[in-house]
């Protein structure tokens, strides 16, 4: 009877340690890390302001390795916007594009387990995207990119990634109001669906693999503002709250597009929640989730405790592997920047374009007007705050004067539209003034109305991207008038009469001429849909490089600001200047 006692009792303790060994031996300890919106801060250098910086994917590797050796498991995501912004992708996007290009060695290296395709990554065209991603050794993930011809997503939709014994699945949603802003030619074939019906098409898809853990890697803003959640209306830029509310089922969403960081739980329209992470931009930060499972099973589905944090890059020094790999693609990328292209007789600053014509905007106005042939240019200051100096100027100089890489368009407007088109861009600019005392341009306010200062410095309301000024007519803007009856103009700088009934060739970058802004639909009052038969002529490469070979051309530049239009009264606005110089950029004239 004790031999048999025994024995039962043996079998009892081999089916327990059986049962264990079903629902896992321990507790494991994964970490989900998400890049976003690295805009080629890849190296720790600023290639066009010529300058070292203390952050990059560099010092993030740093930081990586380090998590990967403390963690059961670590995931490395990838939000999007890798292919525009500093030099470094711009050569590899459209100067040398036979060898491998950077960002996919840079990534591969890294060991990245899946990344987001971003807006300005469509923007670099076809033949970049979808060169890298056969180079990349991780797939590119959007849902809602669906190719025309199939009705399947073009890049791939999720991906199941099993992290020592744990089931992962990623999700992917790129922003939906890509055509809001770029041409047509750069995703041919490719038609941006909305977040969350594309969502509410996957989750049963995904769930059916039976992931332990679902994340969603999303280029696209967190923004829960009200109405948002509610899902109101289709193709939302910043969908992603929309998304998070009213599709269950994700445990962790990441977010990129809108530069922002977050670290918050969310509630969604199921009662669950889930964690929100944004690592912001350029390398700055890391947005980390932290995930601990438990062994043990509910209804089939591991318990688990999740928790985030946002990791500054700044704090960690770049991988010195990492800077030895890659020392080769710093030397090409150097010289190609410091490369002379012509001469300037002066400097020139984007600070002035704020309160009047300046050589910075106008330099652009010109060679635009050269390009097209245009009765009319309008164009804004793309970098906030950025000098080029009296001397030589160099190919990083160009990535000052022109920041995106937009297309120039020639386009049909009215002289009736051409005025609401101005209207509408000082009213996102300049306040209406009622005295001296009165603030000129919009700030970022608090309650009291006064702006709101970060480091001693004011923001501008919008972005100065959208600061268009007009060329090649003579006008006056009075802001003591409301917004709407601001702009007068005189007629053209040749001396043509203006008419608002004629029609008018007008040069405008590819950004706003695909309404970005709002300027040509919110401002002039034309149809989105119609902008399109608008366009009388594309060129074929971005705008900086056709300023680059203009400068090539006349080795030496004088640039002087045009003076062609004015804010009145002019007592007024000399004394907003004085003040409103030092509150944007801290320092007196």
């Amino acid at each position: 009877m004790v031999k048999r006692s025994v024995s039962c009792l043996t079998i009892k303790l081999l089916f327990l340690l059986l049962m264990v060994s079903c629902t896992g031996t321990g507790k494991k300890s994964i970490s989900i890390i998400e890049t976003t919106d690295v805009h080629g801060v890849i190296l720790p250098y600023d290639f066009i302001e010529n300058e070292k910086l203390n952050v990059s994917m560099a010092s993030s590797f740093d930081y990586i390795k380090q998590i990967r050796k403390k963690k059961d498991a670590t995931l490395l995501l990838d939000n999007g916007d890798n292919l525009q912004g500093q030099p470094e992708v711009y050569y590899y996007n459209f100067i040398d594009t036979v060898q491998p290009h950077f960002v996919a060695e840079a990534m591969n290296y890294m060991g990245y387990d899946a990344g987001t395709v971003g807006n300005h990554d469509i923007e670099a065209g076809h033949a970049v995207y979808d060169k890298l991603v056969k180079e990349y050794k991780f797939p590119l993930l959007a849902a809602n990119a669906v190719d025309i011809k199939t009705g399947n997503p073009y890049f791939k939709p999720y991906i199941i990634i099993e992290k020592d014994g744990v089931k992962i699945a990623v999700f992917g949603l790129v922003t939906p109001a890509i055509p809001n802003w770029l041409p047509q030619e750069l995703y041919s074939g490719i038609e941006f669906k909305d977040m969350v019906e594309t969502a509410r098409k996957w989750m049963p898809v995904i769930l059916n693999e039976k992931p332990d853990l679902v994340v969603g890697l999303f280029h696209s803003g967190w923004d829960r503002s009200d109405g948002k959640l509610q899902h109101t209306f289709n193709l939302n830029e910043n969908g992603s709250a929309a998304v998070a509310y009213n599709v269950p089922g994700f445990d962790i969403i990441f977010n990129g597009h809108d530069h922002k960081v977050a670290n918050e739980k969310f509630i969604n329209s199921a009662g669950d929640t889930v964690l929100i992470l944004n690592g912001g931009s350029r390398s700055e930060k890391l947005a980390e989730a932290d995930i601990t499972f438990n062994p043990k099973k509910i209804l089939g589905k591991r318990r688990m405790k999740i928790s985030g944090q946002i990791i500054n890059v700044a704090d960690f020094k770049p991988d010195p592997e990492f800077i030895t790999r890659f020392t080769p693609q710093y030397e090409i990328i150097d010289e190609y920047v410091k490369r002379v292209i012509g001469s300037s007789s002066s400097t020139i600053t984007s600070r002035d374009a704020y309160f009047g014509p300046s050589a910075f905007v106008d330099m652009i106005h010109t060679i635009q007007l050269e390009i097209t042939g245009a009765d009319i240019s309008f164009a804004a200051p793309l970098s906030f705050d950025v000098q080029i100096n009296k001397g030589p100027i160099t190919v990083g100089d160009m990535f000052k004067l022109y920041r995106f890489e937009n297309m120039l368009y020639t386009m049909s407007l009215s002289g009736d539209e051409v005025q609401k088109y101005l209207e509408y861009s000082y009213s996102e600019w300049l306040n209406t003034m009622k005295g001296p005392t009165d603030l000129l341009l919009k700030f970022r306010t608090a309650k009291d109305g006064k702006p709101t200062l970060t480091n001693n410095k004011a923001w501008l309301k919008n972005q100065s991207y959208n600061f268009d000024s007009a060329a090649g007519i003579n006008y006056i803007v009075d802001v003591s008038k409301p917004e709407g009856a601001r702009i007068e103009i005189k007629g053209f700088t040749d001396g043509r009469p203006f008419e608002k009934n004629k029609m008018y060739k007008v040069a405008v970058n590819s950004y706003r001429g695909n309404g970005g802004g709002g300027h040509f639909t919110e401002g002039a009052g034309i149809p989105k849909d119609e902008l399109r038969k608008r366009l009388i002529s594309s060129t074929d490469r971005d705008l900086r490089y056709y300023l680059l070979k203009s400068i090539e051309a006349k080795r030496t530049i004088n640039p002087v600001p045009l003076n062609n239009w004015k804010i009145i009264p002019e007592k007024w606005v000399k004394t907003a200047i004085t003040s409103e110089y030092d509150l944007l950029f801290g320092i007196n004239k």
